[in-house]
C-alpha cells in the first residue's frame, strides 16, 4: 500500500445558480420550543456557497428562525457540539443575519431561483401540515422546472403537496425521509412519543408512491428526476451533492 499512488481531481466552481434554503419557524412541541435541525440547513448552505451559488434563507412567516435545541452545537445539553459548519454560519458577518431576518414565503418569486432545499427538524410536522401557501410554493418550484430538495422531516411536504392537476407531488415518485426506526430512537432518547404521526407510516399509506429508507441514521438520499430527498441529518451532504449534480446535468 505504501507504493500505491492515488490522484483525485474535482470541481469547486460551477455555473452561477441561486438557491432558496427553507426552514420552519419555531413552534411548541410537548412544552418545548421546536425549530429546524441546524445541519440540515447549514450543511447544504455551505456546499452551495462553496459551489459559487447565491443562497437565500426563507421561512413560512419570515423573520426570526431557531435551531432545535438538541441540534444546536452551542447548547451545552445538545447532541452535536462538533457541528463546526453551523457554528461558522451563526458567526459569519453576513450569513448569520439570516437567523434574525429570514424571507417570508409570500415575498418569494419562484422564477428568481433554480432550486429550493427544505430542512427538517422538530417543527415541520406541526407547522408544514396545514400550510397551503407553503404546499403551493413547493408545487410551483416543481412545476416550473426547478429542483426540489427535501431533507428529513422536511420530506413531510410530500404527504400534502399537490400539483395543479390535483395529484400529489409524491405520486409516481421514489423518495425517502425520516424513518420509523429513527423515530423510535428519538422516542427512547426523550422518554416519550414525540410525534403523533410519522412520515414513513403515512407515506406507505399512499399506493401511488414508493418510499424507501436505509438503516437507522445511515446516510441515504434519492434523486428521482427533479425531486431530491434525504433520510436525516447524516444525509444532508448527499442531498446537496445531488442538487449540485442535478443543476449541472
Amino acid at each position: 500500500m505504501s507504493n500505491h499512488v492515488i490522484r483525485r481531481t474535482g470541481r469547486h466552481k460551477y455555473p452561477k445558480k441561486r438557491i432558496l434554503c427553507l426552514v420552519s419557524n419555531a413552534t411548541e412541541l410537548h412544552g418545548f420550543e421546536a425549530g429546524f435541525f441546524s445541519e440540515e440547513m447549514t450543511r447544504p448552505f455551505f456546499d452551495f456557497v462553496q459551489a459559487g451559488y447565491e443562497v437565500d434563507v426563507a421561512s413560512p412567516k419570515g423573520g426570526v428562525i431557531k435551531f432545535d435545541g438538541h441540534s444546536d452545537p452551542e447548547n451545552p445539553n445538545g447532541m452535536y457540539p462538533n457541528d463546526l459548519i453551523t457554528i461558522g454560519f451563526v458567526y459569519h458577518k453576513e450569513f448569520g443575519k439570516w437567523m434574525q431576518n429570514s424571507i417570508p414565503i409570500n415575498e418569494i418569486n419562484v422564477a428568481d431561483y433554480d432550486a429550493v432545499c427544505v430542512a427538517g427538524g422538530g417543527a415541520p410536522l406541526l407547522t408544514f401540515r396545514e400550510d397551503e401557501k407553503l404546499h403551493k410554493l413547493i408545487a410551483d418550484f416543481y412545476e416550473t422546472g426547478k429542483i426540489v430538495c427535501l431533507i428529513c422531516h422536511g420530506t413531510s411536504l410530500l404527504l400534502w403537496t399537490k400539483l395543479s392537476d390535483g395529484k400529489l407531488l409524491a405520486d409516481g415518485k421514489t423518495w425517502t425521509g425520516f424513518a420509523d426506526s429513527e423515530e423510535d430512537i428519538l422516542n427512547k432518547a426523550f422518554g416519550f412519543t414525540i410525534n403523533e404521526y410519522t412520515i414513513e407510516t403515512e407515506a406507505r399509506k399512499n399506493p401511488n408512491t414508493t418510499f424507501e429508507v436505509a438503516g437507522p441514521l445511515e446516510p441515504f438520499a434519492i434523486r428521482d428526476g427533479r425531486l431530491i430527498t434525504a433520510q436525516q441529518q447524516h444525509s444532508s451532504y448527499l442531498a446537496s451533492q445531488l442538487v449540485i449534480e442535478a443543476l449541472n446535468s
